[in-house]
């Protein structure tokens, strides 16, 4: 309240509904489903509060245990060809945007428009394009002389179906990191890279000792929003593969192996407090990455600024 007068209504008046609405969906669910997760189904059919016994099965018991290590490897694997992959092809693409080539605004739509599609159309094009009996991959690999690789069932084998799937997910997804990398890009002064010019600096150099010091905030960012979207994916496994996340499990990750705990799935019961705790734990690891990009990343990079 401000002194010496009233205090500002109009606050409350744009920020309530906002509050409200973020309360009632976001907030109230994430502690409901925690409690949850400190419960469990008691003998006369109702709930009882078990405290971490929940969290010690999960870890503990084969039952919950076998499965929710192999989801979480595989979403370890899926976020590290995300890294590896799909952030450094948006920093390529952007940086080659951020020359302002010939027709850069029509190579960014069409570069981001993959994001904006239904995960559902993106997964049914990929299956139609990667089938090995009437799929087009068999066209696309004959091009460049290797045909014989597109008969290869890459979606049904263990050993190549989550590698593949991140590589669509990486397809649909790198305009992302392409248009923030681009926005860091372009915000950079001009005057800086004329002066390495000047100085006889090649493109090469002016890049990593000038432009990539300068969007580093930017990396750390893209990096912890890989992140986040990586341990909360769901929605591409679950179009392409179910909720099986075939072949064998070999595709699963902690968001399908949720979906099976938590609402059941064919032999499966549902469990909705065992499904509540691995909804706990991939919020802990997504607390604990986010964490270390405010307290080490960000921390670090203040210090080298200051």
């Amino acid at each position: 309240m401000r002194k010496g007068g009233r205090f500002p209504v109009h606050i409350l008046v744009f920020l309530g509904p906002a509050v409200l609405i973020y309360t009632a969906f976001m907030i109230y669910p994430l502690f409901d489903s925690l409690w949850l997760s400190l419960n469990n189904k008691a003998s006369s059919g109702g709930q009882i509060f078990v405290g971490i016994q929940n969290y010690l099965a999960l870890f503990s018991q084969e039952r919950w245990s076998a499965p929710f290590w192999n989801a979480l490897r595989n979403n370890a694997v899926f976020f590290i060809i995300h890294t590896v992959v799909q952030n450094p092809i948006g920093l390529l693409l952007a940086a080659l945007l951020a020359t302002r080539i010939r027709g850069s605004a029509i190579y960014r739509t069409i570069l981001f428009t993959p994001t904006i599609l239904s995960v559902v159309i993106i997964g049914f094009v990929w299956k139609l394009i990667l089938a090995p009996s009437w799929g087009i991959s068999h066209t696309l690999f004959s091009i460049v002389g290797l045909g014989g690789l597109g008969d290869f069932p890459w979606l049904g084998t263990e050993s190549t179906t989550l590698i593949t799937l991140s590589l669509m997910s990486v397809w649909q997804n790198v305009g992302i990191p392409m248009m923030l990398f681009l926005a860091a890009l372009i915000r950079i002064p001009d005057d800086l890279m004329e002066a390495a010019r000047v100085d006889g600096a090649s493109g090469w150099t002016i890049f990593w000792k000038i432009q990539f010091p300068l969007i580093l905030p930017t990396v750390g960012l893209i990096a912890v929003l890989t992140f986040v979207g990586n341990f909360n994916a769901f929605d591409l496994i679950y179009a392409t593969q179910g909720a099986l996340a075939g072949p064998n499990f070999a595709s699963d990750i902690l968001g399908t192996y949720f979906f099976r705990t938590f609402f059941g799935y064919q032999l499966q019961p549902a469990d909705p407090f065992m499904g509540s705790t691995v909804a706990g734990v991939m919020l802990l690891i997504i607390l604990v990455g986010v964490l270390f990009y405010l307290f080490g990343w960000q921390r670090r990079l203040q210090q080298i600024q200051f």
